[in-house]
């Protein structure tokens, strides 16, 4: 797996950003609420955006392994603009429904036979703007960090 991920920088850089974030999200939680949440290394949402680290690695990595004008930079930034589009209109919008209709069975739970009540929604699905951003930024770093690591810098 490694022999894999070191022959293409790009998916290093990807998958770095994305496990970076992913790693961030634990430790906040335990910095902050004073406990180990191992469970946000695999769901989506929270601070920062897994999402949008991923695609901006692969973005920084494209920008410097074939540069800026590259037709593979601008498609990484197109599928990454349309990555983080997504994770801030359509993700996060449905984890607000799910917000909403969580609230309805809890109302509602009297109307249901015992052990049939519908199971919750997640509700963390997307991101808000400043996790855009910070995953983002740290896309960046990361995709400059492993580019350097590689030694593939042009």
């Amino acid at each position: 797996m490694m022999n894999f991920l070191t022959y293409n920088p790009l998916i290093y850089s990807a998958f770095m950003g994305m496990l970076v974030a992913q790693v961030a999200k634990v430790i906040l939680i335990l910095a902050l609420e004073k406990r180990l949440a191992l469970d946000r290394l695999t769901e989506t949402g929270g601070m920062p955006s897994s999402h949008s680290a991923a695609v901006a690695a692969l973005s920084t990595a494209c920008g410097i392994q074939y540069g800026v004008e590259s037709p593979y930079f601008a498609i990484a930034i197109v599928f990454g603009a349309i990555v983080i589009y997504d994770a801030t209109g359509v993700r996060r919008a449905a984890g607000r429904h799910a917000e909403i209709l969580n609230s309805l069975i809890v109302e509602l739970s009297h109307l249901f036979e015992e052990g049939n009540s519908p199971k919750a929604l997640k509700t963390l699905l997307g991101h808000t703007y400043p996790q855009v951003f910070m995953g983002t930024l740290l896309g960046v770093v990361v995709g400059f960090l492993c580019m350097g690591s590689l030694n593939l810098t042009p």
